[in-house]
């Protein structure tokens, strides 16, 4: 289902005031783990957050969803500090792993890894 220009608009704000709130204390949330908001889908009455986190190392992805999931009540209150005053409803928010990158990367090994023999000639002429 596409979402309406005012989902998008308001997604695309969420998505950097969460930024911004996880760049102020990283190791509070994510430890010793490089974590990226990569996108923002809303709900159409905009009560629900659907982000999606890019995770580096990928072997941490785990406990990082864990402690945000812990500290998710804070994570939505802060974010009620930053928008509060804009809207009426501050949005449930949900996390999940966006792994786009790392499928990315494993068609690019898979490809690199293919043993493809150059075409003859005699076959393009044909």
């Amino acid at each position: 289902m596409t979402q309406s220009k005012r989902q998008i608009k308001f997604g695309k704000q969420i998505q950097k005031d969460l930024s911004e709130i996880f760049q102020k204390d990283p190791r509070h949330f994510f430890g010793n783990s490089l974590v990226t908001v990569t996108g923002v889908e809303m709900s159409p009455d905009l009560s629900f957050a659907k982000t999606y986190l890019s995770v580096f190392p990928i072997k941490d992805a785990e406990e990082v969803f864990y402690r945000l999931d812990d500290r998710k009540s804070e994570v939505r209150k802060l974010l009620g500090n930053k928008i509060g005053k804009q809207v009426r409803i501050i949005p449930e928010l949900a996390f999940f792993h966006d792994d786009t990158e790392e499928r990315a990367s494993h068609m690019d090994r898979l490809i690199d890894s293919l043993d493809i023999p150059p075409a003859e000639e005699n076959d393009e002429d044909e």
